[in-house]
């Protein structure tokens, strides 16, 4: 089996491409990402020269290149597609929403109707392509002191990057009572783990605390977010997209609520500072003040369950952190380079054909 993995050099992408390769020896995968700031040849240097694994540079907007892919035209036949390419910072989408729309909303629907074309409309004498689409909890909305989000929540997505999330999975649901094809939505809780580019709360506030910083904690730091670890992550998108029913939806949770001035101290105390390191900055607007997931769903049908507790995933990946301080420096210096390159292609773009910029 060959699959398509979109955004594999990001965090859950590039541990998504490893468990895949490790659990299914026999399997080939291709690797479409746009190696933006947030994603990193160095999360898969280990499989970099692995015959199974081959690697594109573009993004999954590009119609072009994703039917080049997804024809078999490029490297052979693709038998299914587990779309993880996304903007995903909540921060970013508040003052760019329009790139998450392109690339969320518009590179799912272009992944969609290339699985659609090269598998069914046209009449080939194949199996159609199973399509696994990577959501988030996000998309639910904000939940109150109790309760948890089921697969049959309403969706009430409350910023840019949620609603674009949203967005996408209509189009997936469409795409399967449409026209059939095989679908599937995967919607997990925040994740923690090795290779997160330090601009989500738990790699950043290790990595602010190892160099002495303060750690910024928005409004009164009691935000309640359910946690899950990267790899309990992979087996379930795995199990999904290998056993799941097609056109579900199925809700991925750690069972791990911890509120965020929680996470902060355990940190500090892990790696032995003081508190005076916290500084209370002012809220994220539209800030969602609880999630929380029931998966019983999966863990019925598929079998699934986290095998990480918090107390053990949370200390193996402080130091996952510790031990791999060059890997960080690197992914840094490279989002350096690659913020910079934008803004300087946006500059250029806006003083040559400023109609055309204005537009995006």
């Amino acid at each position: 089996m060959q699959i398509l993995i979109t955004g594999g050099l990001g965090f859950i992408g590039s541990n998504l491409v490893k468990h895949i390769l490790k659990a299914h020896p026999d399997y080939n995968i291709v690797n479409l990402d746009a190696v933006t700031y947030a994603g990193h040849f160095e999360n898969l240097e280990d499989i970099a020269f692995d015959s199974r694994y081959k690697f594109v540079k573009g993004r999954v907007e590009d119609a072009a290149l994703v039917n080049q892919i997804v024809s078999g035209e490029k490297f052979g036949p693709i038998d299914g597609i587990i779309n993880v390419a996304a903007e995903t910072h909540v921060d970013r989408s508040i003052t760019d929403p329009a790139a998450f729309v392109h690339s969320n909303v518009l590179g799912t629907q272009v992944l969609l109707e290339a699985a659609f074309e090269h598998s069914m409309r046209n009449g080939e004498p194949r199996q159609p392509i199973r399509y696994v689409q990577v959501s988030t909890d996000e998309v639910y909305g904000s939940l109150g002191p109790t309760g948890y989000f089921t697969e049959q929540t309403p969706l009430s997505p409350n910023s840019p990057y949620s609603a674009s999330k949203a967005g996408a999975d209509m189009l997936c649901r469409a795409y399967f009572h449409t026209y059939g094809m095989p679908t599937l939505i995967t919607r997990c809780s925040n994740n923690y783990g090795p290779y997160q580019f330090p601009e989500k709360l738990i790699p950043l506030f290790i990595m602010n605390v190892m160099q002495g910083k303060s750690v910024p904690v928005y409004g009164d730091g009691l935000n309640v977010r359910d946690w899950l670890h990267v790899e309990d992550h992979c087996q379930a998108i795995d199990l999904v997209f290998h056993k799941g029913s097609p056109g579900e939806v199925y809700n991925i949770g750690g069972n791990n609520e911890r509120k965020n001035i929680e996470i902060t101290k355990l940190i500090l105390r892990e790696l032995g500072r003081g508190e005076e390191l916290i500084n209370y900055v002012e809220d994220r607007l539209g800030h969602d003040r609880r999630y929380a997931i029931d998966s019983t769903k999966i863990q019925k049908e598929l079998g699934w369950k986290p095998a990480y507790t918090f107390e053990t995933g949370i200390h193996e990946t402080i130091e996952w952190y510790r031990n791999n301080q060059s890997w960080l420096k690197s992914v840094l210096q490279h989002s350096e380079k690659s913020e910079s390159t934008a803004n300087t292609a946006c500059c250029s773009e806006m003083k040559t054909e400023p109609a055309k910029a204005l537009s995006k």
